[in-house]
């Protein structure tokens, strides 16, 4: 059985009185509501709307392991379908299960449905972040990050940052017998994004008291939604604030040196938008954070899941290897640095990523809302009732995949790819795919060539990927480490 964290269990403790008084007065106000159209009414999907006063949120947040659905998905799809009703964080809600739905969901972004998270998760985000602002605003935001990333995942000063840091990491190994992962990966692609995004480097205070507040600003995600001094909730606002304020400081020196003077090189993402000027200052630090955030976590959660899977699965770890070498081998210079054509020959650890992100499940749901009345097949979603699309379900669906809790890469490859892809949706989809997705790639690409010809490691026998709802290791994926060329099999 899987157990709560110190911070989910406070989370948890929490959260009761906040969804008690929300929810209670919520039942005040439907008991003053006229009735709900009958139409709806008599088409809304199977299920069970919990407790009076706390739904079934507690039941639904209960920690799992990560490549599986969890007991609560489990239990209710055994007994209503893939599509039934619940109450959720407050509200009355549709979870699917239906790889089909949550297509439908995800590409009728803004005309059917909208992002809708919770209100406490504003109060850390702010009010731009590209996960809840919606219509203009959004398209505005999400183009600017996109254009960037486009231009900047091939570039050789890219490319040569993180191999550079890679290269670091393995070195900081050296002689070690052991290494918290978790820890170490969260660190990595911190520094990379902070570097990436605002050229700030490593060794700097900046980059240390950035690193501080980034990981108080992440705790306050799964923590006591109160904002009453000392918890983590209200740490993780004033963060914010202060990683507000640390952007801007880096901003208006360099408005004072004029970006124009710099090399092309120099030019960072800040550099870029502000050279375009079509964002105010705090449209630009929600963006600088936004991608941060997805750089941070998502990325270092994946490196994590890979390393993981890979221990267990010796045939793919095999395969992954021969590439690098190969890789590695072709070259004139085998000590040349990395470039974009060697990327475009990394195909098994494309696949690799993908399998990862299908079994691990980096991001288990989204929230979204139903702007009117919706029909889907037989099934009606009332106007403002939320709707939880879960990946998690269609990524692990039997019908869908053929042992879908087996980490096996191969089945992306070749023709499979496209159908694959069809049917595993990590990054959303729709008008919010992830606009980091590919940049992440690039990076995983390139961490595991250093990985693999660099080290051996295997993960300790109690150790796996726990959703939390975040996805978490028990011990910190704590892995023991020996050489490449030393003797012993992973």
């Amino acid at each position: 059985m899987v157990g709560f964290s110190p911070i989910l269990l406070a989370f948890v403790i929490g959260l009761v009185p906040v969804l008690a008084y929300i929810l209670l007065i919520k039942s005040f106000q439907r008991r003053h509501e006229k009735p709900a159209a009958t139409a709806a009414a008599k088409n809304l999907p199977p299920g069970s709307m919990g407790w009076p006063a706390f739904g079934e949120t507690l039941h639904f947040l209960k920690p799992h392991y990560s490549n599986s659905p969890g007991t609560f998905l489990q239990q209710h799809c055994s007994r209503y379908g893939k599509v039934f009703k619940s109450h959720l964080f407050g509200s009355r809600t549709i979870v699917s299960c239906d790889l089909e739905l949550n297509m439908f969901i995800l590409q009728n972004e803004e005309k059917l449905f909208q992002a809708s998270y919770p209100k406490p998760i504003h109060g850390i985000l702010g009010k731009y972040s590209l996960l809840t602002v919606s219509g203009d605003l959004h398209r505005k935001l999400r183009n600017v990050g996109v254009s960037f990333i486009a231009s900047s995942k091939s570039s050789p000063h890219f490319l040569h940052r993180v191999e550079k840091l890679s290269i670091m990491m393995m070195d900081s190994w050296s002689g070690r017998k052991q290494v918290s992962f978790f820890k170490e990966a969260k660190a990595f692609t911190l520094r990379l994004m902070v570097k990436h995004l605002l050229s700030v480097k490593p060794e700097e205070a900046l980059a240390s008291r950035i690193l501080e507040d980034f990981q108080t600003y992440m705790r306050g995600f799964v923590s006591l939604p109160l904002n009453i001094p000392g918890t983590a909730y209200a740490k993780a606002v004033k963060a914010r604030a202060r990683l507000s304020s640390s952007v801007k400081e880096i901003m208006e020196e360099r408005r004072k040196r004029k970006i124009v003077e710099l090399g092309e090189g120099d030019v960072d993402f800040l550099d870029a938008i502000l050279s375009k000027q079509s964002l105010n200052d705090d449209e630009i630090v929600s963006i600088v954070l936004d991608i941060m955030l997805g750089g941070y976590e998502t990325t270092s959660t994946l490196m994590a899941l890979i390393v993981y899977f890979l221990h267990h699965s010796p045939i793919a770890f095999a395969k992954l290897k021969e590439e690098h070498q190969a890789i590695r081998e072709n070259k004139k210079d085998e000590s040349a640095p990395l470039n974009w054509e060697d990327y475009k020959k990394m195909e098994y650890s494309y696949y690799v990523i993908c399998e990862a992100m299908r079994c691990g499940n980096v991001v288990k749901f989204v929230h979204r809302k139903a702007l009117q009345d919706v029909k889907f097949k037989e099934l009606v979603i009332p106007s403002g009732w939320k709707v939880l699309p879960i990946f998690t379900a269609s990524h692990l669906d039997p019908n869908l995949h053929e042992n879908p809790t087996q980490f096996d890469p191969s089945r992306w490859t070749n023709d499979n790819y496209k159908e694959m892809s069809k049917k595993v949706t990590p990054f959303g989809g729709g008008a919010r795919l992830c606009p980091g997705a590919e940049l992440a790639k690039v990076v995983l690409s390139f961490f595991l060539h250093h990985l693999v010809l660099t080290y051996r490691w295997k993960t300790k026998p109690d150790e796996c990927p726990l959703a939390y709802p975040y996805v978490e290791f028990r011990r910190g994926l704590l892995i023991e480490i020996e050489p490449a060329a030393a003797a012993g099999a992973l």
